[in-house]
């Protein structure tokens, strides 16, 4: 097992930031993400993911990224929902250590610290909202939906909505791009062999704005995306490279 302090050292992080319509929020999101830009031990790049905002979003996006060298964008055409974003974010990093936040600040930056302790011995780390500052509604569709998916899979993972999470990239690349995948990120870096780690994070109401999830979408729709995920897992295949030779002289 590597050396936690040696193994850091080596570790670049870039922060997922999905964003759809969120111009009310995004300025404060930057307050707090420069507190944990300036404490954290590795080398970390913030990528937003402009998610076809149709509100001022995107020129907000620009100015930000124009004045800190340490956040960059990328903008879909149009908006193609959360799971996408986040998979095309994953496309675009080049770094060791994927990180995932929303930009409502309803989870902190901050708490992102406490992952890296973790690491090596862990493939993923995931949080957990332990006081949930959300309506009525919201708490209570979370609640059914994570009971039916972890009845149906039994994976474990007590809040795959919480918007905080670290992956190691070899496993967040073989992420799937499907409707709801970002509903089960656990569990996929699980089916590839991985361990999941899940630690306690703070929680505040939103900043600004409104959710952009109701009870249809946050009820029946992982319902409908967990049969999916069953399907894709009983037929999921891992594999290993025992030896290879490259045109280079370079195998093993």
């Amino acid at each position: 097992m590597p050396d936690h302090s040696a193994y850091l050292a080596l570790q670049s992080l870039t922060v997922l930031v999905p964003v759809y319509n969120e111009e009310e929020s995004l300025r404060q999101f930057v307050v707090e993400m420069n507190k944990f830009l300036a404490q954290t031990p590795v080398a970390t790049t913030v990528l937003f993911v402009n998610d076809g905002s149709t509100d001022g979003s995107l020129a907000i996006l620009r100015d930000i990224c124009r004045h800190d060298a340490r956040y960059e964008f990328i903008s879909l055409r149009e908006n193609r929902g959360l799971s996408t974003a986040i998979k095309a974010g994953v496309d675009h990093c080049r770094s060791t250590l994927i990180g995932y936040i929303d930009s409502d600040i309803q989870t902190s930056p901050l708490d992102f610290l406490r992952f890296f302790e973790f690491f090596p011995q862990y493939d993923m780390v995931n949080g957990i909202r332990a006081k949930r500052q959300d309506t009525v509604v919201k708490k209570l569709s979370s609640k059914v939906a994570n009971t039916v998916r972890r009845t149906l899979i039994n994976d474990g993972i007590q809040d795959t909505g919480c918007p905080l999470k670290i992956i190691k990239i070899e496993y967040a690349r073989r992420l799937p791009l499907f409707h709801g995948m970002h509903r089960f990120l656990g569990a996929l870096v699980q089916l590839q062999g991985g361990r999941v780690k899940q630690i306690a994070v703070q929680h505040f109401p939103r900043f600004a704005g409104t959710a952009k999830y109701n009870l249809w979408n946050r009820a029946w729709k992982p319902l409908v995306d967990t049969f999916g995920f069953r399907w894709i897992r009983s037929r999921w295949k891992n594999y290993e490279i025992g030896e290879h030779h490259r045109a280079d002289g370079a195998g093993s």
